[in-house]
C-alpha cells in the first residue's frame, strides 16, 4: 500500500508537469500592477474563518465520539483513505513541490518550478505559523482523554503553553490541514494565471482534496473538527499571500530572482558520467 502510494504522488507530479507543457498558456507579457498584501477582502475571510471555527467549537465532542464508532475506525477502505490523505499533505506536499520545482528548473519551465517553490514557501510559512499556535494554546489532542463509560470525549483541555511539554498538547490548530490548504491555495492562485478557464474544477479539486485531509486527521483521532477549521484558515492565507507577495506585491523580490533565476543542468564528462552544473539565467516576468 504505502510503495503505491508513493508512486500515485510521482504520478500526480508527472501529470501537472505534462499538462503545464500541453495546455496552452493563457498569459501576457505585461506585468500586473503592484497590490497591497492585505486588503479589506482578506480581513472578510478571516472574519468567516473565525465565526466558522468558533461555531465548529461546540460541536467537537459530537464529531469525535462519531467518527470513533467501532464500525467507522475498522473500516478498511476508511482506514486506507485517511492514511492516503494524511501522507499527501505530509510529506507529499513538499515531495511534489519539490519535484516540480526542480523539473522545472531542469526543464527551464518558469511557470512549473514557480509553482513548486511558492507551493513550498506556502506550506512552510504557515507551518511555522501553526506551530506558534500549537504550543501557545497547549490544546490536548481528543486521544489523550479518550471516552468512557462514564465521560465523553474533553474538547475543553487547553492551556497556554502547554504545547512545550510535547505533542499531545499541540492539537490547536491542525499541522496537516494548514499543509493542505496552504498547497491547494498556492496552486489554484498560480494556475488561475495561466489557466484561467479551468479555475471553475482546479479550485474545487484542490480545496475538496485538502479538506479531506482534515477529516483524516479527525479520523485518525489526532485532532478536534475546529482544529480542521483553523487549520483551514492558516493555509489557506498562508498559499494566498505567498503568491500574492512574489507576484503582486513584491515582483522582484531578491529571493525569487535568485532561486527562480538559477537553473540546473545535467551533462555528461569524459567518462559518461552524469554531473550536474548550477547558472544564473533571466527570470521571466
Amino acid at each position: 500500500m504505502r510503495l503505491g502510494f508513493h508512486r500515485s504522488i510521482a504520478l500526480i507530479a508527472v501529470t501537472v508537469i505534462l499538462a503545464r507543457g500541453e495546455l496552452p498558456a493563457q498569459t501576457t507579457t505585461t506585468s500586473a500592477p503592484t497590490v497591497p498584501l492585505f486588503t479589506w477582502e482578506d480581513a472578510a475571510l478571516a472574519g468567516g474563518f473565525v465565526v466558522g471555527t468558533l461555531a465548529l467549537r461546540p460541536f467537537d465532542e459530537y464529531f469525535a465520539s462519531h467518527i470513533q464508532t467501532k464500525y467507522a475506525q475498522q473500516n478498511r477502505f476508511f482506514q486506507t483513505t485517511a492514511t492516503g490523505f494524511r501522507t499527501i499533505a505530509e510529506p507529499g506536499a513538499f515531495i511534489i513541490g519539490g519535484t516540480l520545482y526542480i523539473a522545472g528548473r531542469v526543464s527551464k519551465q518558469q511557470d512549473m518550478a514557480d509553482l513548486g517553490l511558492h507551493g513550498t514557501e506556502a506550506i512552510i510559512v504557515g507551518g511555522l505559523f501553526a506551530d506558534g499556535l500549537k504550543i501557545l494554546f497547549g490544546r490536548a489532542r481528543p486521544f489523550v482523554k479518550p471516552p468512557t463509560d462514564s465521560t465523553g470525549f474533553d474538547a475543553n483541555n487547553w492551556q497556554i503553553g502547554r504545547g512545550l511539554k510535547g505533542d499531545n498538547y499541540r492539537s490547536f490548530p491542525s499541522g496537516h490541514t494548514v499543509a493542505a490548504f496552504a498547497a491547494a491555495a498556492a496552486v489554484v492562485n498560480e494556475t488561475s494565471r495561466w489557466w484561467p478557464n479551468y479555475t471553475w474544477f482546479i479550485a474545487p479539486t484542490m480545496f475538496g482534496g485538502a479538506g479531506l485531509v482534515g477529516v483524516s486527521r479527525m479520523y485518525n483521532n489526532r485532532h478536534w473538527a475546529s482544529d480542521v477549521m483553523m487549520g483551514a484558515a492558516i493555509g489557506t492565507f498562508a498559499g494566498n499571500k505567498v503568491v500574492r507577495y512574489f507576484h503582486r506585491t513584491n515582483p522582484d523580490s531578491r529571493l525569487d530572482r535568485w532561486l527562480l533565476g538559477t537553473s540546473v543542468h545535467a551533462f555528461a564528462d569524459g567518462g559518461g558520467n552524469a554531473a550536474f552544473s548550477w547558472f544564473i539565467m533571466p527570470v521571466p516576468r
